[in-house]
């Protein structure tokens, strides 16, 4: 579709600079949030609205927090291409909602490395569930609109604002790009970090 209403977001964030405002201009649009631990607590001190990824699942965070999104009822609604009956059907069939916007920044693992974190500690800092769902989110930019970075905040909501909260395909697709680069730079960095480090 060209033009991509806006009408349910999930947000999951490291860098949390600018998300108040952003949410908050959700939220005052109408939008639902869906959200996960801190950005959660982030979005529920700025007075608003949000409901739990484990609401959505039917269950918990696990392992310690390594297990959230990874679900069917998250990347179901994130993957289905709005354009096809077939996909819309299924959701139906198995109760999932669709996203329209999924707002994810990665764990800081370029800080661990810094830190000089041990192996084991800093591999506790490479992330899974976010490079899946911007992965994901990314793929399907013909259904869903991808946010990798909080310095794309003000142009997201000068376009929403200009056309009646819709976000056209050129900066969804622009965003579908640069997400993908970003999630192989990740990579790049966690594979360059492990092969230089005895186990």
């Amino acid at each position: 579709m060209d033009m991509l209403p806006i009408g349910r977001a999930l947000l999951s964030v490291t860098d949390k600079s600018g998300l108040a405002e952003f949410a908050a201009f959700l939220a005052g649009n109408g939008v639902e949030l869906v959200s996960t631990g801190g950005t959660k607590k982030a979005i529920e001190a700025a007075g608003l609205a949000v409901t739990s990824v484990s609401d959505v699942t039917g269950f918990p965070e696990i392992l310690g927090g390594r297990v959230k999104t990874l679900h069917p009822y998250i990347h179901g609604g994130v993957l289905a291409d709005k354009d096809d009956p077939a996909h819309l059907t299924t959701l139906a069939d198995h109760g999932i909602k669709t996203f329209d916007l999924v707002c994810v920044n990665l764990y800081d693992f370029a800080s661990a490395v810094r830190g000089q974190a041990d192996l084991k500690a800093a591999v506790e800092q490479i992330d899974i569930g976010g490079p899946t769902l911007l992965r994901a989110a990314a793929k399907n930019f013909h259904s869903m609109l991808v946010v990798p970075d909080p310095l794309h905040y003000p142009r997201i909501m000068a376009e929403l604002a200009a056309n009646d909260f819709k976000v056209g395909l050129g900066l969804r697709r622009e965003l579908a790009a640069e997400t993908f680069r970003r999630v192989s730079g990740y990579d790049a960095m966690i594979a360059e970090y492990i092969s230089s480090r005895e186990a």
